[in-house]
């Protein structure tokens, strides 16, 4: 094939520090410390290299973003470079003082993250006492200056009935967009597979309160893809592996998604050693799943081999153990009958008790592990 077209966006993980226990967190097992985190300096760099490739878009990412403070430096060097930037945040270390710094140095969109639509679940939930109210007044505060608003609300087994209030509260907040995200199970979030898949019945109503949304609501932008354990074809994850995007870790990684760090024997090239160019152009690991060519049957010979890439690399090796197989969420793969009776088994029972990073150091109010009383009825499908 010949060179790879320019990324589309780059996800900019500034650092894995986060006072949020989100049970499904999408970093890595084993968290980069602080003290390995790229300087103000090489981030600079990196987000002219990323300007220079022909990429569009950054998302400033964590962890938790905001607990950088030279974010304002960095969305500063992202305007000047051409790039829109756009911030991913669980909104509890803002201030309306740095909401506004922020506008100020450049910044053209906010993402916040919800865990949920009512207050005590969701502090449970993201294990932060007190969060869900900071989320509500930062997304006031984003809107008061002019900058357009994304609602992230991840979505899972001890959440779903509320999605009606979800898009109320994307109404009542001015959102521009929401994204109703189902949890990946890679990582912690496969750890709490069982706590958090949401049965098929679950899945069933959600389907019909989106369509619903969509109707009453034209003006905002939904959206939403079916969790992969009850798919029938798989998704084009991130837009095919190095395809059209990359995701660089705070110690300077470069990764073809935010979750290829789990696909164990693959071997990452840092920014700190080459440039994203070269990168991006000739690293091994974007090489290894890029294109067709690597591509086993059934995705091999398939119409759609161009469409969706064969699927996620990640969760064919959080299922089969080969990073090489088919998506297992295809339901031409052979091992696709795996997910089927793994989320029937997983979501017979009762959700257990989430499991958390740092459970010990949870505030008090948010230790409430096991799910009230409505969610712990939902029960099978």
């Amino acid at each position: 094939m010949n060179g790879p077209e320019p990324p589309i966006a780059v996800l900019a993980e500034l650092t894995h520090r986060c006072p949020l226990q989100c049970p499904y967190c999408s970093n890595p097992l084993e968290l980069e410390r602080a003290a390995g985190e790229l300087d103000t300096e090489t981030w600079v760099r990196a987000l002219d290299e990323i300007a220079e490739l022909g990429a569009l878009q950054v998302h400033f990412s964590g962890g938790e973003p905001t607990v950088r403070k030279d974010l304002e430096t960095l969305v500063q060097a992202a305007a000047r470079a051409g790039l829109y930037g756009n911030l991913i945040t669980s909104a509890v270390l803002l201030s309306q003082a740095r909401v506004e710094a922020l506008a100020e140095a450049g910044l053209d969109h906010v993402q916040i993250s919800f865990q949920d639509t009512e207050a005590g679940n969701a502090d449970r939930i993201g294990g932060f006492a007190g969060g869900h109210a900071k989320k509500l007044a930062a997304a006031r505060w984003v809107r008061a200056t002019g900058l357009p608003l994304t609602l992230n609300m991840v979505v899972h087994r001890q959440n779903l009935q509320h999605l009606p209030q979800m898009f109320d509260l994307a109404i009542e907040l001015d959102a521009h967009r929401i994204e109703i995200a189902h949890v990946q199970y890679y990582g912690w979030a496969y750890e709490n597979r069982a706590a958090l898949l949401p049965t098929r019945a679950q899945l069933e109503e959600s389907l019909a309160v989106i369509e619903a949304a969509g109707k009453a609501h034209p003006g905002l932008a939904i959206d939403y893809v079916v969790p992969d354990y009850y798919a029938r074809r798989p998704k084009a994850c991130m837009g095919g592996w190095g395809q059209r995007f990359f995701n660089i870790t705070p110690s300077g990684r470069v990764l073809p998604c935010h979750a290829a760090e789990s696909i164990t024997g693959l071997v990452f090239d840092s920014l700190r050693d080459k440039s994203l160019r070269e990168i991006w152009e000739g690293s091994e690991a974007f090489q290894k799943f890029r294109g067709v060519d690597w591509m086993p049957e059934p995705c091999r010979s398939c119409e759609r081999r161009e469409v969706d890439w064969g699927g996620c690399r990640c969760q064919a090796f959080a299922i089969t153990g080969d990073a090489a197989q088919t998506d297992p969420a295809c339901e031409l793969s052979p091992h696709h009958g795996i997910m089927a009776e793994l989320a029937a088994a997983e979501t017979a029972e009762a959700p257990p008790a989430l499991r958390y990073r740092n459970f010990a150091n949870a505030p008090e109010t948010a230790k409430l592990s096991r799910p009230p009383a409505a969610v712990r009825g939902a029960g099978a499908a």
